[in-house]
C-alpha cells in the first residue's frame, strides 16, 4: 500500500501564491507518475499537473504560465507551486500517485486526502 500525505492548502487572496506538497511512502513499490488534481463544488474532478519519474511535466491549460509542478525523487515527493491564483482555482486539491508493485509488476493508483484551497478576498 502506498500512502500519500499532503500539506500546505488553505486561504489566499487573488494574485497570492501557495505551494502544496505531497509525500509518498510504502514499501515494495516504485513511484512512477505522481501528479495534482482538483474537484470544485459541483464539477467533476480534473487533472491540474502531472510529472513522470524522468521529470516530463504536463498542465492543465487552465493554470499554464502560473503553476509549476516539481519532485524530488529521492524523498518521493511532489510539489505544486501556484502563483498567480484566481477565485477559480478554489477547490479541493488531490495529490495522485501510480506506484508500481515489484512482487506482481502491476501498477496501481493512489490518492491524497485532499487539501482545501481558497482564493478569496
Amino acid at each position: 500500500q502506498v500512502q500519500l500525505v499532503e500539506s500546505g492548502g488553505g486561504l489566499v487572496q487573488p494574485g497570492g501564491s501557495l505551494r502544496l506538497s505531497c509525500a509518498a511512502s510504502g514499501s515494495g513499490f516504485v513511484i512512477n507518475t505522481m501528479g495534482w488534481y482538483r474537484q470544485a463544488p459541483g464539477k467533476q474532478r480534473e487533472l491540474v499537473a502531472t510529472t513522470t519519474g524522468g521529470g516530463s511535466t504536463a498542465y492543465a491549460d487552465s493554470v499554464k504560465g502560473r503553476f509549476t509542478i516539481s519532485r524530488d525523487n529521492a524523498k518521493n515527493t511532489v510539489y505544486l507551486q501556484m502563483n498567480s491564483l484566481e477565485p477559480q482555482d478554489t477547490a479541493v486539491y488531490y495529490c495522485n500517485a501510480v506506484a508500481l508493485k515489484r512482487e506482481d509488476i502491476t501498477s496501481y493508483m493512489y490518492w491524497g486526502q485532499g487539501n482545501q484551497v481558497t482564493v478569496s478576498s
